[in-house]
């Protein structure tokens, strides 16, 4: 049998060094799913419920991975089910490569059954967007999308006709004007700062008096530095959510999340610093950041693109984060007077023992944060933690304590719900030892998760190590978007929009397989995780949380506390569990600040 297209770019993307392709088939690529068949020894392909789902493991799988992730549909519906996938890809800077089939080349422009203009589909999405027109042009195609994903962390299209699919492979072109000789291969760029702006920086930090840094996704893998520049200029560290996992929550310095969802220590540290350092972060709130003119500013990012645009900086660096801060600290004076450091540890040992106040208050049944609260100690080491988009955001956020060696992410600029457990089915298949976590509410659940249930199923028998739990927190609502139209908009909660039917969760992974867990009383969270962590297959366990319990972000501004205040003037349907919730949290906080 010849070897056609299909064939040669599944080899291509071998000697690329792909090994998995997240996918769903359809006639658009038969010829490459036949290729893809034919190869079965060289590729995992992970079949999934929906194309939605497979760019967004392809995104996740470049997330933990640092490879670059590559995901397979079929023409028109296929083809457009993947872009919210791949917009939380680009947005987040992963390296994905999606494959899509297209209408037979002598159909195009005939408004054929699921033709549709792929090119201008994909063009935002993609910085790189091309048709393979030839047998000759593969070749090409594949290794320019595959060298752009991966050197300019983006994402690339290729748009294969399914006539071309089939044609007889041409792995060398005609020696010939307009044709191409393309290798496999790229050159990862190592932009190196310049020296005078190496101490132009550290004359910025070394003036400084009360220095904070704040780091994100950018900057793991620079945890030592990270550790040892706080040490020397005597500083804390903030966190980005895509940064969680850059330095461990157990350092006394660390005051975890900012924004939102962050903390009070974060808060403070940004309102009282002269000084910021910024590290592979493009934290969107400047509003969490200094006040405009409070501090001088340096910043390092690998793309030169992503410097001052938050905040205004003094000093730019374009660098990878751990070998720009290995350059930058013989430079660094190691400030004698620790008190701006004393001030940042009290308020973080005053910030956790806030956050315990506030988790093991009562709620009805349960309280959403001790949930988390009670997991965070007993995670095992090098466990995978892979959030979604929902108020369970929040308490991931703040009472889960990082550890060295953990891994943790989830859909950051997009913020789209139903991420959770594609990222974490993502995570599990490239690290088949590693325990995982989803942490998932009922909404992103009912959403998509119920049915990547079925992909777990087909697949975790090939897991050395078993432990894959899917933590559902159900408060039967829409919690995270009901408490920003109460205090971003004022109004009242829309039962009709917000309210999630019941489901049984735990009963549905037991039809699977899995080992299903529902919680309904707060005694028993602890056991409850202490059975999920030891199970030998996967676990569904399901919280059954109190929706009134606010995510109270760590200062509330009086516009804030009047559209709130105004939400309640309007009669929410849940009026008196939120009055009583949050008169809860307030009281939980003045205590322990007493005590």
């Amino acid at each position: 049998m010849m070897d056609t297209v299909g064939d040669f770019m599944l080899d291509r993307l071998s000697q690329w060094g792909v090994k998995r392709i997240f996918g769903y088939p359809g006639d658009g690529i038969n010829g490459l799913m036949g290729a893809v068949g034919r190869r079965q020894s060289q590729f995992e392909y992970v079949r999934v419920r929906h194309e939605e789902m497979a760019a967004f493991m392809a995104g996740a799988h470049a997330k933990f991975t640092g490879e670059v992730g590559v995901c397979m549909a079929t023409s028109g519906p296929g083809a457009l089910h993947l872009l919210t996938g791949l917009y939380d890809a680009k947005m987040d800077h992963m390296p994905v490569v999606a494959i899509v089939g297209q209408q037979a080349v002598t159909a195009l422009g005939s408004e054929f059954q699921q033709e549709v203009d792929l090119r201008a589909v994909f063009a935002d999405v993609g910085d790189y967007v091309e048709v393979v027109g030839s047998a000759e042009a593969a070749r090409h195609v594949v290794d320019r999308a595959m060298r752009i994903a991966a050197a300019e962390r983006t994402v690339a299209v290729i748009i294969v006709p399914n006539d071309i699919q089939t044609k007889e492979a041409v792995p060398s072109p005609p020696r010939s004007h307009g044709n191409n000789y393309s290798s496999v291969g790229h050159a990862r760029p190592r932009p190196v700062p310049d020296a005078d702006d190496l101490r132009r920086a550290a004359t910025v930090l070394n003036t400084g008096k009360k220095v904070a840094l704040l780091v994100g996704a950018g900057a793991i893998g620079a945890t030592d530095e990270i550790i040892e520049t706080c040490e020397r200029l005597g500083a804390g560290v903030a966190k980005a959510l895509l940064g969680k996992a850059a330095v461990p929550d157990d350092l006394p310095f660390v005051t975890g999340s900012i924004g939102l969802l962050g903390t009070t220590a974060s808060w403070e540290m940004m309102q009282g610093c002269d000084t910021l350092l910024m590290i592979g972060t493009t934290f969107p709130y400047s509003e969490f950041l200094p006040k405009d003119g409070q501090a001088r500013a340096v910043q390092i990012d690998i793309e030169p693109r992503s410097v001052a645009t938050r905040y205004p900086t003094e000093v730019n660096l374009v660098g990878d984060a751990a070998e720009t801060l290995q350059a930058l600290l013989p430079m660094l004076d190691r400030k004698e007077d620790r008190g701006w450091r004393a001030q940042i540890e009290e308020n973080v040992a005053q910030w956790w023992r806030d956050l315990e106040a506030r988790a093991m208050t009562d709620a009805n049944p349960i309280n959403p944060q001790r949930v988390f609260w009670e997991l965070s100690p007993r995670l095992p080491e090098r466990t995978i933690l892979c959030g979604d988009s929902g108020s369970h955001t929040n308490w991931y956020a703040r009472d889960i304590k990082m550890r060295r060696g953990m891994m943790g992410s989830l859909s950051g600029k997009l913020a789209s719900m139903g991420s959770g457990v594609p990222y974490a089915i993502a995570a599990k298949m490239a690290y088949p030892d590693r325990p995982v976590i989803a942490m998932v509410g009922d909404g992103a659940m009912q959403m998509n998760g119920n049915s990547e249930l079925v992909t777990v199923q087909q697949y975790w028998k090939r897991w050395s190590d078993p432990r894959f739990i899917v933590l559902v927190l159900v408060n039967h609502d829409l919690n995270q978007v009901t408490w920003e139209q109460r205090v971003l908009a004022g109004d009242p909660k829309y039962a009709e929009a917000q309210d999630v039917i019941d489901f049984p969760y735990a009963r549905y992974g037991e039809m699977l397989g899995f080992k299903g867990i529902r919680v309904d009383k707060p005694e028993n969270i602890g056991p409850a995780w202490d059975e999920a962590l030891t199970q030998d297959r996967p676990v569904v366990i399901e919280f059954i949380a109190d929706a009134d319990v606010p995510p109270l972000p760590p200062h509330i501004t009086w516009e804030q506390a009047k559209a709130y205040l105004g939400a309640l003037g309007k009669v929410d349907p849940d009026q008196w569990g939120i009055i009583k919730q949050s008169a809860r949290q307030m009281l939980a906080r003045y205590d322990v600040t007493l005590s």
